[in-house]
């Protein structure tokens, strides 16, 4: 029996317009009546994650920065897993050698060194999830919805990085090119040997702590729970939801999910624009998986 659930937010959660259905949000609902607890597992920062389910009155613990870190109901940090500075540092001149705009997720909060690039960057990703949109109005949206996050704005990396009363805890990296300009980058940062290097859309890489990885988060939460591992269900999209995936008893990968990905999963669900976690969620119930 099913008694926690897991769930990854962009691409699977979230639909094409970043928001939270009235589908899922009734199916999350039902699933905690029933007494299943829910919790979301993303690669977003508290800041940037919260306000989408407060939208649609969901207050749950959450696994956040891939696994940086850990809070409870109530948003108290529970764990928290950073990068080393010196680490730090050469990733950053990695990416600035090779022109790659990166926003960095610290213990204080996000900061971007670009707000234009910030803003296209979501645009982009707007457009990638519905080609409907245009470029134009994925920039007005994008706006629009940075305006609900907690987005700090700095000239220079370099002062977060020696400000020891910081801790990094993510990078992620930027391309309009894809896969194909981070790829390379990728490979040289795994040479380090200290990260987990994953991606959550085409257009990024996301950078953790080799400890900060989705699956080992939901692992010691479900053990801080008393629940066993087999009586876990995921659900996910992309290759940073891929560890925890492999973990939980239960996984579900989206339609819309990478074939890699969907390799990783026991089950498949609907789309994310087709409430697929409400689907899941629903089989989980009523099959009792």
């Amino acid at each position: 029996m099913i008694e926690l659930i897991a769930s990854d937010m962009d691409g699977t959660l979230l639909n094409e317009k970043m928001v939270i259905s009235k589908a899922n949000a009734q199916a999350i609902a039902e699933a905690e009546r029933r007494g299943i607890k829910f919790m979301v597992s993303t690669g977003r920062g508290y800041t940037e994650a919260h306000p989408l389910l407060t939208e649609v009155g969901i207050n749950c613990p959450m696994i956040t920065l891939n696994g940086a870190q850990v809070y409870d109901g109530q948003g108290k940090i529970i764990d928290n897993i950073g990068i080393e500075k010196d680490t730090v540092r050469t990733i950053l001149q990695l990416l600035k050698e090779h022109n790659i705009y990166a926003e960095v997720v610290t213990s204080k909060g996000i900061y971007s060194d670009n707000k234009v690039k910030r803003i296209e960057s979501v645009a982009s990703l707007l457009v990638n999830l519905n080609p409907e949109t245009t470029y134009k109005m994925g920039v007005v949206l994008a706006a629009a919805r940075l305006e609900l996050m907690n987005i700090n704005y700095i000239d220079d990396y370099k002062e977060l990085v020696n400000d020891h009363s910081i801790e990094v805890l993510k990078l992620i990296a930027f391309s309009d090119d894809g896969q194909h300009t981070l790829a390379p980058i990728k490979e040289k940062l795994e040479t380090l040997g200290s990260l987990a290097i994953t991606s959550s859309f085409i257009n990024n890489i996301e950078i953790n702590h080799k400890d900060a990885q989705k699956g080992i988060a939901l692992a010691r939460t479900a053990k801080r729970l008393g629940i066993p591992m087999e009586n876990v269900m995921a659900i996910g999209d992309n290759f940073n939801d891929v560890s925890m995936l492999k973990v939980a008893g239960v996984s579900f990968a989206m339609e819309n999910a990478e074939e890699e990905v969907k390799s990783h999963a026991k089950y498949l669900t609907s789309s994310n624009n087709e409430n697929g976690v409400a689907e899941a969620i629903m089989r989980c119930i009523n099959e009792d998986l």
